[in-house]
């Protein structure tokens, strides 16, 4: 990728700043109709906001109490697609609203009824309602004291990691190039003033480069006013940061099948609790931020809200000694002029932005309508950058690794079509199919795999997006990071002291992830 990045002497079609679901979105969607993309990530692909979400591609029950029924039906159609086009990370789950007051079983009831209407033929299956002993049955964690019942809805569950690196492998096929670690220092003009261009730090050759083009997009989530900025020091900040954190569990505190959705908290958000590979993430909050980062970290006030909210629908009660991991994200919400600040209230949808001099920002929106962002980013860049008119056709594209039967891949199911090919790798050396920990799935060969085929550049690339292990179980991250550096460094070439480095560099990272910071991390 980057010898292509280095030998073009022609403008690309599109440079598109930031490796997330949004910019990778708008790769896939221009690369497939014949344009020339290049990708620029500044850290791994997906390394902020994309891979630290719910883990669901949602109709967006919530938006109906906004009255946003355009934003719901798109969430619904979008969701169907991607169950398409990527039937190997998207499935249905269950959800169920517990009631414990009279009136909560016909009035969610019936916005469910409501919401089964607005999905059609997208719809996953039909909501209803349970009784105590339904609820129950489906939910054996539950709280029982003053249960009434449930409503049961059907939404979509996947792995928001997993997706990005296959979107990215789309990408590839359909012809862009794409760089992680590559830092977008500065955007150039023309003579007339007009964005044709960006200037390149590529970290780890320490090089710098240029990119000319007739298109730049800017995909940055929560830095989009960062790189705005370097178009017009002058301009309004569009973004209002909100902060999202979810705490991991043991399956054990949410067994069965189905998730918990609490249709409103003390701070007016949904909150959920989800099976996840074989784990329960809980979450979410929502908290207004001044400032950004690429590790944002949880509060103890949100772990306890998270925490303390939870116990009131469980069984066995959550404590702090129980989490196994806490994340956070930052939304990058769009502000409009004049719009209070409420973060749980902002809107979802995305919005897109020319500035004078031409640069394209696109921002807002959810990972469920990823794909209509970009087809609508697609169609601007098109007029803005003089562009040959050519039809959008991610609709019915297939995403690297579709297959419809991955389940009978066992551990290996999330890498779809890949599998059979990672299975070969993993056989292919006894060490190779020694298992990272006892407690999670991963085996030696699948870092091998991720440093050959998914571009994983270091111990955290590997840890937190090409597996899941810093989301699940940081502690249990720590404990394989030695091993994980030492076959990223056979893979790569690297040597003792990058190993070193890269388990001082991970171990630092991870206790972040744990309730007790530092402190635990040493411990382990």
């Amino acid at each position: 990728m980057l010898d292509r990045l280095r030998d073009r002497r022609e403008p690309w079609d599109l440079v598109i700043i930031g490796g997330g679901a949004t910019g990778m979105g708008v790769a896939v969607d221009a690369a497939s109709r014949g344009f020339d993309v290049l990708l620029l990530e500044q850290s791994d692909f997906g390394k902020g906001t994309s891979t630290r979400s719910t883990k669901l591609v949602h109709g967006g029950v919530r938006y109906l109490k906004q009255g946003n029924v355009s934003l719901v039906m798109e969430a619904l159609r979008e969701r169907g697609t991607l169950l398409q086009n990527a039937p190997h990370l998207v499935s249905d789950l269950q959800f169920i609203v517990p009631n414990y007051v009279w009136w909560e079983a016909p009035f969610y009831g019936v916005g469910m009824k409501v919401y089964d209407v607005l999905a059609g033929r997208y719809r996953f299956g039909k909501s209803r309602n349970l009784s105590v002993e339904e609820t129950i049955a489906r939910l054996p964690n539950i709280e029982r004291d003053g249960l009434r019942g449930g409503v049961l809805y059907h939404d979509g569950q996947f792995d928001d990691a997993r997706l990005l690196v296959n979107l990215a492998q789309t990408a590839v096929e359909q012809g862009a190039v794409l760089v992680n670690y590559a830092r977008v220092g500065a955007v150039l003009k023309n003579g007339a003033g007009f964005v044709d261009g960006v200037r390149i730090h590529e970290i780890e050759g320490d090089a710098e480069l240029e990119a000319r083009a007739r298109v730049v997009v800017n995909a940055t989530g929560p830095f989009t006013d960062a790189v705005r900025r370097m178009d017009d020091p002058a301009v309004r900040p569009m973004i209002a940061p909100s902060q999202g954190v979810h705490v991991t569990l043991a399956r054990e505190f949410l067994a069965g099948d189905s998730a918990i959705m609490v249709p409103r908290t003390s701070d007016g958000r949904v909150l959920f609790a989800v099976p996840w590979h074989g784990h329960v993430i809980v979450g979410t909050t929502d908290t207004p931020l001044d400032t950004v980062s690429l590790e944002p970290r949880a509060t103890d006030e949100e772990i306890d809200f998270i925490l303390e909210t939870a116990v009131q629908y469980l069984v066995k009660d959550p404590t702090r000694d129980d989490v196994l991991s806490v994340f956070a994200g930052i939304r990058p919400l769009v502000k409009k002029m004049g719009e209070e600040e409420n973060t749980a209230e902002l809107s979802r949808d995305h919005t897109i932005e020319v500035s004078h001099s031409g640069l394209i920002t696109i921002a807002g929106g959810k990972w469920t309508t990823y794909r209509n962002m970009a087809e609508d980013c697609v169609d601007h860049a098109i007029t803005i950058g003089d562009l040959e008119e050519r039809p959008c056709v991610t609709k019915t594209l297939r995403i690297h690794g579709h297959t419809r039967d991955a389940d009978r891949f066992g551990a290996l199911s999330w890498y779809g079509a890949d599998a059979t090919a990672v299975q070969s790798l993993i056989d292919s050396r006894d060490d190779y199919a020694q298992r990272l920990h006892a407690d999670l799935p991963y085996r030696a060969g699948e870092v091998v795999w991720a440093a050959k085929h998914e571009m994983a550049r270091t111990v955290d690339d590997y840890l937190s997006r090409r597996s899941r292990t810093t989301f699940l179980n940081a502690r249990a991250g720590i404990a394989m990071a030695p091993t994980v550096a030492q076959l990223l460094a056979e893979a790569l070439g690297r040597n003792e002291a990058w190993i070193d480095a890269q388990v001082k560099t991970y171990r630092e990272l991870a206790s972040g992830y744990l309730v007790g910071g530092a402190e635990r991390a040493l411990a382990s």
